[in-house]
């Protein structure tokens, strides 16, 4: 056996390890990237829930931009609430906003009672999936499918299902927004908590007529609500009525005007 052979390649070896070390050294320290220590105290007051509520890409995002001076609102985490906005202020040394309390409501009564059926969908439980057959099982192609999945993207287990339609506990409720994102219709909305709101539980978009054949408890756009409002927050868009939620007092005067009942006072007490 040549032991110098081997010895040779040992040490070409151990040489070869330790420039490779060497260089690698060399890049971390010119590659590095400076860490924010404002932007990571930020983050620790964040829940991680990442669901983009804020208008930035998560949670890192808007420490980076609240670090930075990109923002300056203190009070963009729904999850967080008052608590984090707080915290983030007192390291920001700048005085606390306040988060606006609001929780997601289902925009819409069309339950199996309610929905007239067009077809029986056998398929992947989605509301995603079963929209692309006809706009899903119920007449109405606006309407809650409820094959849950707002339900399935909630952290909270604030949302149940219940007779065909999306429920959401507004006490569990962290107004994170992956709900509105998950609705392929589009029917879920934020609204304050701790007033009283008038809501249209109701999306469809087709004349009165048709509704009335769709679903019992649909809009059929005949704007008497929006002629009985004294704070003139209802207005008609595409045979359907909304609220402005800015503008109502929550008098029920459109309540007791609509004649399918597709009006509702909503109190999300927590």
């Amino acid at each position: 056996m040549n032991f110098h052979l081997i010895i040779t390649a040992v040490v070409i070896l151990a040489v070869t390890g330790a420039v490779a070390a060497l260089a690698l050294a060399i890049a971390s320290k010119v590659f590095s990237v400076p860490v924010d220590e404002k932007a990571a105290a930020i983050r620790e007051c964040l829940p991680g829930a990442n669901c983009g509520a804020c208008g930035f890409s998560g949670c890192d995002g808007y420490a980076a931009a609240l670090s930075s001076g990109e923002c300056t609102d203190t009070a963009l985490c729904n999850p967080g609430g008052n608590e984090a906005a707080k915290q983030i202020s007192e390291i920001l040394g700048v005085e606390a906003s306040s988060v606006k309390p609001v929780a997601a409501v289902v925009l819409c009564r069309g339950n199996n009672d309610a929905a007239a059926q067009k077809l029986i969908y056998q398929g992947v439980i989605s509301c995603k999936m079963a929209i692309q057959a006809y706009g899903g099982p119920k007449e109405c192609i606006y309407g809650c499918l409820g094959y849950g999945d707002c339900m399935s993207v909630c952290e909270y287990g604030a949302i149940s299902v219940e007779n065909g339609i999306a429920h959401i506990n507004p006490s569990m409720c962290k107004a994170c927004k992956k709900c509105m994102n998950a609705c392929p219709k589009g029917l879920i909305e934020m609204l304050p908590l701790e007033e009283i709101k008038a809501a249209v539980l109701c999306k469809n978009h087709d004349k009165g007529a048709i509704t009335r054949k769709e679903c019992s408890a649909g809009c059929i756009g005949c704007m008497k609500c929006a002629k009985g409002c004294p704070a003139e927050a209802i207005e008609i868009d595409r045979f359907c009525a909304h609220v402005d939620y800015e503008k109502c007092i929550g008098c029920g005067a459109c309540q007791e005007q609509c004649p399918v009942g597709s009006i509702g006072l909503v109190e999300l007490k927590k």
